[in-house]
């Protein structure tokens, strides 16, 4: 998980300041000085690092604890405060055309996962309302323009490409195309190098001043920590990069590139590639990437990956089954199926706050899900539909027809009374299962932190 190191050694620093009445100035210093070396072994940048904690010891030093606040909240708070302004401060929205078609040129090292997040960024700007157009100027890495093909079949937006072409001519073609056929967005995926060269600055400055582009985004892995940030700064310098797509933050990165690639370059992070699939992409926000760093989870981003998944029918007709008590295990699966749309369970829950300490040495296994459909569709029509009528031979023949035992099929039944009196609970407060989080997101933490225990 991105950042894990950096949360862990951060939660330890502040850990000292929970006993004490009031801050001193030393206390402060202390506190800085082991956030600056768990910023510095996450792979910040030593300059940001060192302007970071002398901005939050300024401030400490000088602010009044709040009577509600303890010391180490107030810390806390202060460094939150800081950390979304040096990453930001504010979500920087894509660039939008006063006469469209709106050009976003993708640009990076070979191997960054450009093309890739060319598709991702046109599936998102799709599930946005628009018609997006992708157009393969890679005519250099061999299979490039049947990568950029397959990616964009998946996402279902279409694939602008007239074979090895001169890129910038693909470019501009490309670009009367997407006039025509009524495409307001046009993404163009151009070649990479290993390194930065002056034959590729030189192609892109071309196909820049060919087709004028409102956006030009540097994808970057962030896995290559410091590295990504030189990149970042090399491009931008030759370029004039308008913002960063950063790759891999779902992996085991320690997440010195989201921290620095702002202060050093003075351009945005606008997105986040948080797994392989194509609608693992996130809007990057400054004030939640610093409540996740912090432990203080992520509600929002929850939300939002929970409304794109559910539809409103769906959620209406959960909702009239709950004022009449009737949830069965149809509904059940449908739950369990829309969380598991929205990514990856341990990275859903570590968005909750509290919870990633909890779920460090957790692991989930999701093939549990595919047990508990296997389950569920081994019960008749009316056995999912009245989960009462379930009696022991009903459940040797269900744990027979999935190739499970008794023992499953019953903590499966247990599962979903527990979500059943859930729903209960929140519907006598009032909730009345709109398109908030799917319900199953409640019933985890069984035995050995999977989700049922099995």
């Amino acid at each position: 998980m991105a950042f894990e190191g950096l949360s862990d050694k951060l939660s330890a620093a502040f850990k000292r300041l929970k006993n004490k009445g009031r801050l001193t100035e030393a206390d402060v210093k202390e506190a800085m000085r082991e956030v600056r070396l768990a910023l510095l072994e996450a792979d910040v940048n030593y300059k940001v690092a060192k302007d970071f904690t002398a901005s939050v010891a300024e401030r400490a030093i000088g602010e009044k604890v709040m009577e509600s606040l303890t010391p180490a909240q107030m810390v806390i708070k202060l460094v939150n405060e800081e950390l979304t302004a040096l990453m930001g401060g504010e979500a920087s929205r894509l660039a939008t055309a006063n006469r469209p078609p709106c050009v976003v040129m993708m640009c990076g090292l070979q191997g960054s996962g450009k093309t890739t997040h060319s598709a991702k960024l046109a599936k998102w700007l799709k599930s946005q309302g628009h018609r997006p157009l992708l157009v393969a100027c890679d005519v250099y890495r061999p299979a490039a323009i049947t990568q950029l093909q397959v990616v964009g079949e998946k996402a279902g937006v279409p694939v602008f490409e007239r074979g090895t072409e001169n890129p910038v001519s693909i470019a501009q073609k490309a670009v009367k195309h997407a006039k025509d056929y009524g495409n307001d967005y046009v993404i163009l995926d151009t070649a990479g190098r290993l390194h930065i060269d002056e034959q590729l600055m030189a192609e892109l400055k071309n196909i820049c001043s060919a087709v004028s582009p409102q956006e030009i985004l540097l994808v970057v892995d962030s896995m290559t920590g410091q590295d990504a940030v030189n990149v970042a700064q090399s491009f931008n310098e030759l370029l004039e990069i308008s913002g960063v797509i950063l790759t891999k933050l779902d992996g085991d990165t320690r997440g010195g590139a989201a921290l620095s690639v702002r202060a050093v370059t003075g351009k945005p992070i606008k997105f986040a590639g948080t797994g392989e699939k194509l609608d693992e992409l996130e809007v990057f926000h400054p004030a939640r990437m610093a409540s996740r760093i912090l432990d203080m989870g992520d509600v929002m981003s929850l939300i939002e990956k929970a409304q794109q998944q559910i539809d409103d029918r769906e959620a209406e007709a959960l909702a009239k089954k709950l004022q009449q008590d009737s949830f069965d295990f149809n509904d059940m699966l449908d739950q369990f199926r829309q969380i598991q749309k929205m990514g990856d369970i341990k990275s859903l829950l570590g968005m909750i706050p509290g919870m990633g300490k909890q779920l460090k040495d957790v692991d989930i296994d999701e093939r549990q899900f595919a047990r508990v459909e296997a389950i569920i569709l081994s019960m008749t029509a009316k056995e999912r539909q009245k989960p009462d009528i379930i009696n022991p031979s009903r459940k040797r023949r269900i744990a027979a027809g999935c190739g499970m035992r008794v023992e499953d099929v019953n903590r499966l039944l247990k599962q979903y009374e527990t979500m059943r009196q859930l729903m209960k609970k929140m519907k006598s407060m009032g909730k009345k299962g709109g398109r908030g989080l799917p319900m199953g997101l409640g019933g985890f933490g069984g035995k050995g932190g999977n989700p049922f225990g099995f």
